[in-house]
């Protein structure tokens, strides 16, 4: 019982360090991996390339059972609605490669998406390759990019995830708003905070 406590503790430390030392993509970078098909909850596939529009892409990092996903999930569906009104594409994107036999499998997402009435693809990032590539760390978690691709909006969607009905500030909101403008986004990247994503070791 020693022996599997001690691994398992080792093995936290281990995700810990490797989750504090992943670099995400600088402010201006193109979109990581724009041309990997990837599968959605919906039985299509898709790439990040396809679900941009002439107005830009939001990409969210989330899954099915992380409590910050779940009590983000009424803003989650606010944004998505919001995204889709400014002609700007979405994609959410599951990266829980270490869960995907159980709670964050491709059938519990199908589930999930349906529950949730997901409009947008929500899609299976295979070996967290995509999350490895923009540096993305936990759920939920959102990137922005503009027309041209390039990001200008990274991280928390508002100030308050962990009691979303007391949030002052709605990052995201006011990114979308100002990047649809021209005007300068100020704070243009933010803590993300929720679950780590799980990756396998």
């Amino acid at each position: 019982m020693k022996r599997i406590l001690l691994a398992a503790t080792l093995l936290a430390a281990f995700q810990s360090f490797a989750q504090n030392n992943i670099k995400s993509i600088e402010m201006g970078s193109d979109i990581p991996m724009a041309n990997t098909e990837m599968k959605s909850a919906d039985g299509k596939t898709t790439s990040l390339d396809k679900a941009k529009t002439k107005q830009g892409l939001l990409v969210m990092f989330s899954c099915n059972t992380c409590p910050y996903v779940i009590k983000s999930q009424a803003r989650t569906k606010e944004m998505m609605q919001y995204a889709t009104q400014k002609g700007i594409g979405m994609v959410i994107v599951n990266s829980n490669e270490a869960k995907r036999s159980d709670e964050d499998s491709y059938n519990a997402m199908v589930k999930y998406a349906k529950a949730e009435g997901y409009k947008v693809p929500y899609v299976v990032d295979e070996q967290s390759k995509l999350a490895d590539a923009f540096g993305a760390t936990r759920t939920p978690e959102v990137y922005l990019f503009d027309a041209n691709g390039k990001l200008v909006y990274k991280g928390a969607m508002e100030d308050n995830p962990s009691n979303p009905s007391e949030s002052k500030e709605m990052f995201l909101k006011a990114a979308i708003d100002n990047m649809l403008v021209g005007k300068p986004i100020t704070p243009n990247a933010t803590k993300s905070i929720g679950c780590t994503i799980k990756r396998n070791s």
